[in-house]
């Protein structure tokens, strides 16, 4: 009978309470990352900031390759070991389809994140490198200034967090959303 009190109190404590304090809390101390740093236009909700998309159209900047297509659900990769030939297929489709929608990009330098996939999947951010890749393309099917788009680029470009960790980023869908402002 203590047994199973203890394990009422507990479930209680530990299933109810614990997580409606910690919603709490950053509900009130971090209420945008508590409800998934969603990104609003025009008070439509268009994405999180932290899932990526699939862009296909050649007048927005395209995002890391998924294994997931949309479905954030299915968060993962299939992480497919170097050797696998199946990888190699799939990069080799992932290049090709690159060199068709920027033809007068430099092919002996492709960023590794337009080629593979990152290990959720969900990636929303890509190299500067990727980005700079494609604002010719960008540039030419929104008939605006290559110099114009690469401003873009660099202005919506991350630096590294706390100034160390991780590479300087581009979140793919704040810049498409900047480049329709800049568009409108």
């Amino acid at each position: 009978m203590k047994a199973l009190r203890l394990c009422l109190v507990f479930t209680v404590i530990c299933g109810l309470i614990y997580p409606l304090a910690a919603t709490g809390v950053a509900q009130v101390i971090f209420p945008s990352q508590a409800n998934g740093s969603l990104i609003k236009k025009d008070d439509q909700i268009v994405g999180s900031k932290w899932i990526g998309q699939n862009f296909t159209s050649e007048k927005f900047f395209h995002g890391r390759v998924s294994s997931i297509e949309n479905d954030a659900s299915a968060s993962g990769s299939k992480n497919l070991a170097p050797s696998n030939p199946e990888l190699k297929k799939r990069v080799e489709m992932s290049i090709a389809r690159l060199e068709k929608e920027n033809p007068t990009m430099n092919h002996t330098n492709i960023p590794a994140d337009l080629v593979t996939n990152s290990g959720s999947g969900l990636d929303p951010d890509i190299s500067v490198a990727s980005a700079k890749l494609q604002v010719k393309r960008v540039a030419k099917a929104n008939k605006l200034n290559p110099d114009t788009v690469r401003e873009l680029v660099t202005k919506n470009t991350t630096t590294r967090s706390l100034g160390i960790f991780g590479e300087p980023r581009v979140n793919v869908l704040e810049l498409n959303l900047a480049l329709e402002k800049l568009l409108d």
